[in-house]
């Protein structure tokens, strides 16, 4: 049977850094984290999961909460974080809570089944939730952000991206902008829509309430919502919408009434998944950059799992405007 000793002596290390591994801390440099992967590969060594979690006390398994699992968002930020819990030497186990509560997840939490937790998706007022971090519990909120909780945190710049979005929209000289929004709750909505309109006031040109309707992160209601403002008497120019799954369900209603995207009406979305760049759709977006949040989100959470005594932290990253087909290619003058 192959032990770790062994893997120790063919990566060329001490057997205290092969159980680092195994442990997924974050003292050991990536180059040798690789190796003693590497070797564990080579060898054929299979860990005894439930020996390493009696001498460690860890499972090496992470807990990761989204809310809507349908949604083309969520399988590409999950494939960045599973690929970072890999590169990290952990598993990951995937609740999908309609509610964003994650109570589920934040049992197996108490109940040592995870080491800790990951929320993709928050929102206000889970007790649950504040009692977790109260205690210090290891957990790392990522894409979704609460200003009212203390913990460690990883999003993107909402309000530059609803900010650079307006810039753009009276730059290109539209003056009847709409803008479908995302639901209340939503932190990314309220930020994305706050910087937007914000910033289209600063501009002299104000979002027209009569614009404005709910997109609620979802095809079919955007469909539905995009349609009643393009037969309007007086229709927008040009759609935000608050992600891009709104943004699709925006063009096909647009589409449904024989208009033309770009022609007829700019759709913007947020987010930037795969299918925004796809040819039928070709939506000019602003982009989150997936891969570095889940990596600086696997790192925080080994970082507190190494020292529960840490400040909590917040990561913000930039977001980015990518022009694409829906707005006609058109550049900032």
């Amino acid at each position: 049977m192959v032990t770790s000793r062994d893997v120790a002596r063919l990566a060329g290390v001490s057997q205290m850094t092969v159980s680092r591994v195994l442990q997924g801390s974050n003292k050991v440099a990536p180059e040798t984290r690789d190796r003693v992967l590497a070797a564990m590969k080579e060898a054929g060594y299979r860990p005894h999961a439930a020996a390493r979690t009696m001498r460690t006390r860890r499972t090496s398994t992470v807990g990761v909460v989204v809310a809507d699992i349908t949604n083309p968002f969520y399988p590409q930020l999950l494939e960045a974080v599973g690929q970072a819990l890999e590169e990290a030497g952990q598993r990951m186990v995937l609740w999908n809570a309609p509610d964003a509560g994650g109570s589920t997840a934040l049992s197996a939490l108490d109940e040592g089944i995870v080491d800790g937790l990951i929320f993709t998706t928050i929102t206000e007022g889970s007790e649950q939730l504040g009692q977790a971090l109260r205690r210090g519990d290891p957990i790392v909120l990522l894409h979704r952000g609460l200003d009212s909780l203390d913990c460690d945190q990883v999003t993107t710049d909402n309000l530059a991206g609803g900010r650079a979005v307006a810039e753009y929209l009276v730059a290109a000289g539209h003056t009847r902008i709409g803008f479908l929004r995302g639901p209340e709750q939503a932190s990314t909505a309220r930020h994305r829509e706050r910087g937007f309109r914000d910033r289209l006031a600063e501009l002299g040109r104000p979002l027209a309430e009569d614009l404005t309707a709910q997109g609620a992160f979802a095809h079919d209601v955007a469909w539905s919502a995009m349609r009643d403002l393009l037969s309007r008497e007086d229709p927008p120019t040009a759609v935000f919408c608050a992600n891009d799954l709104t943004a699709l369900g925006a063009v096909d209603g647009a589409v449904s009434l024989g208009r033309r995207v770009p022609e007829d009406v700019w759709v913007i979305g947020y987010d930037d998944i795969a299918m925004a760049s796809w040819d039928s759709y070709d939506i000019t977006t602003v982009r989150q950059p997936i891969a570095d949040m889940a990596r600086a989100a696997v790192r925080l959470l080994q970082e507190r799992l190494e020292d529960r005594s840490l400040p909590p932290r917040k990561q913000l990253f930039p977001s980015e405007l990518i022009i694409r087909g829906s707005t006609a290619h058109t550049t900032m003058p």
